[in-house]
């Protein structure tokens, strides 16, 4: 087989089975949508970022397939499901359908190990990428819940419901000797939630975010309803 990419895992069976069952356990246990919405979107984002700052199109696509697989781990335990996950990447990646070479596999098994904000770093510019693709998807359409009582009274149901718009966006300014951005924006409803109920808890992913993007030599700008926040 040629260079594994992300079209070829995504069709996997135990790919699939996996992000299904993670998910699966993560709404019995009250969590916001983590199936392929979700790692659909993170890997596109990885993806993008990396690509819109120049990077090669072989690390694009290592960052997009290490965003297809970084929530596998959910399937086992939501506790330490990013040190979970790598391992059951390692087993799927070098597998002898994939064999895929050592040098790529790590580098996604790296970044999959590290996108947790309790106990990742951006250390590669594969997890870097990830950490800002996933700690950026805050949006209403993840929120499982229907009863709005029960939304508004769950803090992180309540916060991605109220945000009605967000997008990240990376990019290189060549009028000021090429220095590199990346935006978070959004757009919260604050008749749902209040600005510091965000901030209660995505602070910590946020500074993470800010982390990665230094990693990759990029200023982080976050932009709440218009007004940049940090």
């Amino acid at each position: 087989m040629g260079e594994i990419t992300f079209d070829i895992i995504k069709n996997d069976e135990k790919v699939r089975a996996y992000i299904t069952a993670g998910d699966a356990a993560l709404r019995v246990l009250g969590y916001t949508e983590h199936s392929f919405p979700h790692v659909y979107k993170t890997a596109q984002t990885a993806a993008a970022i990396l690509s819109d700052l120049g990077y090669g199109k072989r690390d694009a696509e290592l960052a997009k397939i290490a965003g297809l697989l970084h929530d596998i781990g959910n399937m086992v335990n939501r506790n330490y499901h990013a040190l979970t996950g790598g391992v059951l990447a390692e087993s799927i990646l070098s597998s002898p359908e994939y064999n895929m070479p050592y040098s790529e596999m790590t580098s996604i098994i790296t970044a999959i190990g590290n996108h947790d904000e309790e106990t990742g770093r951006p250390v590669n510019i594969i997890s870097a990428a990830l950490i800002l693709a996933d700690k950026s998807d805050v949006r209403r359409s993840r929120v499982t819940e229907s009863d709005m009582d029960k939304i508004l009274a769950d803090i992180h149901d309540r916060v991605n419901y109220a945000v009605t718009n967000g997008n990240i966006s990376a990019c290189t300014d060549n009028d000021k000797n090429g220095a590199k951005k990346i935006v978070l924006n959004l757009s919260i409803d604050t008749s749902v939630c209040s600005v510091m109920d965000y901030f209660e808890i995505f602070l910590t992913r946020m500074l993470m975010c800010r982390r990665a993007a230094a990693y990759l030599e990029a200023e982080f700008d976050l932009i709440i309803n218009n007004l940049k926040i940090m």
